[in-house]
């Protein structure tokens, strides 16, 4: 590990958007080991790979011989952040919050080290600690004094909502900037904390929270370092599509939310114009690394090598090896078409979104013909067509190929049914279709 470059690695990997005082920042970072933090509001139960920017933010930190705090917003979550919502939030109870906590907590443990034993070890807080214990006279005077309301309103947040008058923006909600101006100040005073690190919308409140420092030390030497912020870029995809939006919805960072087998297949599915830039944004790997499995990857792009890197290296990060191993050997089943050893959790990641119809188990108790299930499916139009295709020898049942010359006459019975519900049928090497019997 070393103090010196934090600033030039996220430069090359294009991960800066904007800093505060970018040249005194780093001179400030190569003097010494310093202490950063970012803060996540916990509206769900997990966080979305849209987190995963300042998370690997606050891992380059502590890579680069700095000590990463993780703020859990279990106060500032019972607010919530006004940034990027057009509309209020519904307020969550203090229980639910309180579990959000707690179940978000477990995510940063894969990116960032707590060993304590290190001198550098990352630090987990929660803002209710303090927050909670201010009385509403305390913050009006010692930190609502500070916040120029005409400054306040022009930040777009504050200002998209104002201007919509149906919509508009609480009381509560515009407070929000004075309560994570609050977070950094307290985090500066209780652990020497210098930087905030966080999304490019959250620039206007890292500035207030330096301007709010800077006033609590007025009387303090100039020498003394007040605070600083490093904002991390908006992530896009090169189709102009949203990043982190699956066919399924989000993408999750628990295996609860997405399966590793899911989150693998998000990566990998990733446009050569993509791949690249997120080997940067998103892994640990050093730049002559990247950048040879990018010429590789330019001398036989059909291999796709740049997205199996990728897959492969936030698999691992985010759910472990033996996780990666159990996806990549679940997407080798599916394309090679050998499910047979695919256990019944793999089995329902795998197939979760391919087309699917359910129909009756008790159809199959005298056996039902292949010719005619075939239509109600997305392998066949017609009776026609799935004769056409039982006689070229092109369906499939749970990965076994059916003979050309007796499939028209085969039946499905029960013991076709995988763990007790499931016949997955396919045409050719690409097409396959989940049947549900209940």
């Amino acid at each position: 590990m070393t103090t010196k470059g934090y600033l030039e690695e996220l430069e090359w990997r294009g991960l800066v958007h904007q800093t505060t005082a970018e040249d005194e920042l780093s001179a400030f970072l190569a003097s010494g080991q310093r202490v950063g933090y970012c803060g996540f509001d916990p509206t769900n139960d997990s966080l979305t790979i849209g987190n995963l920017m300042p998370i690997m933010l606050l891992g380059h930190l502590q890579r680069h011989g700095h000590q990463p705090i993780v703020l859990m917003g279990g106060g500032t979550g019972l607010i919530g952040d006004p940034s990027g919502k057009d509309a209020e939030r519904t307020l969550q109870t203090r229980e639910q919050v309180e579990s959000n906590v707690k179940s978000c907590s477990r995510i940063f443990e894969r990116v960032l080290d707590f060993d304590s034993s290190n001198s550098n070890a990352a630090v987990m807080v929660n803002n209710v600690d303090w927050l909670e214990k201010l009385g509403f006279l305390e913050v009006l005077r010692d930190v609502g004094k500070h916040f120029s309301v005409n400054a306040m309103i022009q930040k777009d947040s504050v200002r998209d909502r104002l201007e919509n008058r149906e919509q508009g923006i609480s009381y509560t909600e515009f407070s929000y900037m004075l309560l994570q101006a609050y977070d950094f100040l307290h985090l500066r005073r209780s652990h020497d904390c210098t930087l905030q690190i966080a999304g490019s919308d959250q620039y206007g409140n890292i500035v207030c929270g330096i301007d709010l420092i800077r006033r609590d030390m007025i009387d303090q030497s100039e020498d003394e370092p007040r605070g600083y912020g490093i904002t991390g870029p908006l992530v896009t995809k090169a189709d102009g599509t949203k990043f982190g939006k699956s066919e399924s919805g989000a993408v999750w960072l628990t295996a609860e939310r997405t399966s590793p087998y899911a989150f693998y297949q998000f990566w990998l599915n990733a446009s050569d114009e993509d791949a690249g830039k997120y080997l940067r944004f998103f892994t640990f790997l050093d730049r002559d690394a990247i950048e040879d499995v990018e010429a590789r990857h330019t001398e036989k792009p059909h291999e796709r090598l740049a997205q199996r890197v990728l897959a492969e290296e936030v698999t691992r990060m985010i759910h472990g090896q033996d996780e990666l191993d159990r996806a990549q050997a679940a997407a080798g089943a599916l394309f090679g078409g050998d499910i047979s050893g695919l256990d019944e959790v793999q089995l329902k990641d795998v197939f979760a979104d391919v087309p699917h119809s359910s129909h009756s188990k008790d159809s199959l108790g005298q056996g039902m013909l292949l010719v005619d299930l075939l239509p109600e499916t997305s392998l066949a139009g017609s009776k026609r067509e799935a004769r056409e295709f039982l006689k070229n020898g092109s369906i499939s049942i749970n990965g076994q190929k059916l003979d050309g010359g007796s499939a028209l006459e085969h039946q499905l019975s029960a013991d076709d049914l995988l763990y007790g519900r499931s016949i997955l049928l396919r045409r050719g090497k690409k097409a396959w279709h989940a049947t549900e019997w209940t």
